[in-house]
């Protein structure tokens, strides 16, 4: 049998990919319309700036892709994301709504999924301009449902009232790993920060101030336990989130946090069932899945009516 374990650039021992894990590159016509619609209007992709695996099916596939808001330097610096961090070099691009909004219209999306770096140097962490990017797509895109997936804004309260306002028809944010890696992997963050969010959203959503569902994604493959998942998960189901995603960790370059355990497909099997028996409404489970990965079936399913008393999680 072929060792899994290959000798990186720096002499390190680090595992090769699982076959499970191995991408078929494609890059069809459609792939190549996407990539000039996003470089002709200027437009930052998560697609690109976190180096998704998937970004050859979603722009080749389905002729779909992930817009990436208020720049591409984002003010934090998490041990595992590929995006550049630092001092953004620009303010808000008061242009940048309609192009997005022109970008969903040229795909012919019926679901847009939206995300963006951190902006801490902003007083509302961008939540204003949120805002005017959801107001935007719906203006031009009637039908289009619009799926944000944003910062914590710092826990500022009024930032979720500004993006809520605007009515996108899914909120999600992140949980990315259990509590005890927030340090190592979100520096910037914090796991009870980012509960209070996913919380306060699925509060609104249940007292009718806002029509919607609650999504977050996890990453494994950081060090993490099978029981920390499983915790993790139910904390997250305890918040009232809807929506979960679950993916394989991948190293983007030597600087990031390295793999420390490729998960096999079964294990992942075993978090999308126990995520059903929490109650969830849709769990997307695999190694390859991202938090916009089949962003538009995430939606359908209606809410599961499971307690979560009697639950186990065996890990594999």
């Amino acid at each position: 049998m072929e060792s899994l374990v290959q000798i990186g650039s720096k002499g390190a021992r680090r595992e090769a990919r699982p076959e499970w894990l191995r991408i078929r590159l494609e890059t069809p016509a459609r792939y190549h319309e996407v990539r000039a619609l996003v470089d002709r209007l200027n437009l930052n992709t998560v697609c690109k700036e976190a180096r998704c695996p998937n970004v050859y099916e979603c722009w080749g596939e389905h002729g779909t892709a992930t817009l990436m808001i208020l720049g591409e330097i984002c003010t934090r610096s998490c041990g595992f994301c590929a995006v550049s961090s630092g001092r953004p070099r620009r303010g808000v691009d008061a242009e940048e709504p309609a192009h997005v909004a022109e970008a969903v219209a040229a795909m012919g999306l019926k679901h847009a999924v939206i995300t963006s770096v951190d902006r801490d140097d902003l007083p509302d962490g961008g939540a204003r301009h949120w805002a005017n990017v959801i107001a935007a797509v719906h203006e031009r895109n009637p039908g289009c449902a619009v799926e944000v997936l944003t910062p914590d804004f710092r826990g500022v309260p009024e930032a979720l009232d500004i993006v809520l306002a605007a009515e996108p028809e899914v909120f999600s944010h992140n949980t990315e790993t259990v509590p005890r890696l927030y340090r190592q992997a979100r520096p910037g963050s914090r796991y009870d920060r980012t509960l209070a969010l996913l919380a306060d959203a699925a509060r609104r959503r249940d007292q009718g101030e806002w029509i919607g569902r609650v999504k977050t994604g996890i990453m494994v493959g950081l060090g993490e336990r099978d029981d920390e998942v499983a915790a993790t998960i139910a904390d997250i189901r305890g918040a009232g989130v809807e929506v979960l995603t679950i993916g394989q960790y991948l190293q983007p370059t030597t600087k990031h946090l390295p793999v420390k355990r490729f998960v096999t497909p079964e294990t992942f099997a075993g978090y999308k069932e126990y995520a059903r028996k929490l109650g969830f409404a849709h769990c997307e489970s695999g190694p390859l899945v991202r938090s916009s990965y089949h962003a538009h079936e995430h939606v359908r399913a209606p809410l599961s009516q499971s307690g979560r008393d009697s639950v186990g999680f065996a890990g594999r």
